[in-house]
């Protein structure tokens, strides 16, 4: 790729702070810890990060158009992003935005709108070990991810899992409690490239941890578009059809597009 990738983060920023033991473990917000996975890497360009009290004046239609992949953080304020930028933001991926989901953000509008189900799964608060079974090692995702490795605490999620059969699954997590859960997914819809990552409670430093960094990054970098803005580079490229009638048969030809 000759550009480099515009990304833009969400993240709620509610727990870093009104709770004093999150905020020490992220000073800067997840946000932040995740914006350092990227910002010094030559094959990204504009990085933009917004929480819940600016997301309205961030996540702008320009802002949405100049974005290649949005990565977004979400757990206890799902219901205060409004419909209509749902909307906005489904648009933009299906006309080829690529989305990376953590943890919570199964949860979110944005989460079920485009998956179109309820997203709902086991869970509890146990700070329980994780191991994270690599089922696709030959997947962009997991370049550099060994074939198991363990996160040392987190929040157990446990199936069933409500979403759609992924298009790849790529993780499968046991947990020290048991439960087994489907923790790295992949899906298309229309244009755009949709990851799903389990990992990153809150209460446990696992956005430092560098297998999980290692697959945030290749993540964006998969989730890229090869094109930006898809569709809207496509259409005014695409020749018409031209209907004309001889004798009982109609033909089509293609002609320019007329401006």
């Amino acid at each position: 790729m000759d550009r480099k990738i515009n990304v833009t983060i969400y993240n709620e920023n509610f727990h870093e702070t009104n709770d004093l033991e999150v905020a020490k473990i992220y000073p800067q917000g997840i946000h932040g810890a995740i914006k350092s996975i990227i910002e010094n890497d030559a094959e990204f360009g504009t990085i933009r990060t917004c929480t819940l009290p600016d997301h309205a004046q961030v996540l702008t239609l320009e802002t949405l158009e100049d974005t290649d992949v949005l990565v977004w953080w979400g757990h206890m304020k799902h219901r205060e992003i409004g419909d209509e930028l749902v909307e906005i933001i489904a648009r933009r991926v299906l006309d080829g935005m690529g989305v990376i989901f953590l943890h919570s953000s199964h949860a979110s509008k944005l989460f079920k709108k485009l998956l179109g189900t309820s997203g709902s799964l086991r869970w509890r608060e146990a700070g329980e070990k994780g191991r994270l079974w690599n089922l696709m090692p030959n997947h962009p995702i997991t370049e550099g991810i060994p074939e198991t490795f363990t996160v040392p605490h987190d929040e157990t999620y446990g199936e069933l899992f409500g979403i759609p059969t992924p298009h790849d699954l790529i993780f499968l997590t046991w947990w020290q409690g048991g439960e087994v859960f489907r923790s790295g997914c992949t899906w298309i819809r229309g244009e755009g490239k949709l990851f799903y990552l389990q990992s990153g409670h809150e209460t446990f430093p696992i956005y430092y941890q560098k297998e999980i960094r290692t697959i945030i990054y290749n993540a964006i970098k998969w989730a890229c578009p090869v094109t930006r803005n898809i569709i809207r580079q496509r259409r005014p490229n695409v020749p018409a059809l031209e209907k004309y009638e001889l004798e009982d048969h109609d033909f089509y030809v293609f002609s320019e597009h007329k401006k």
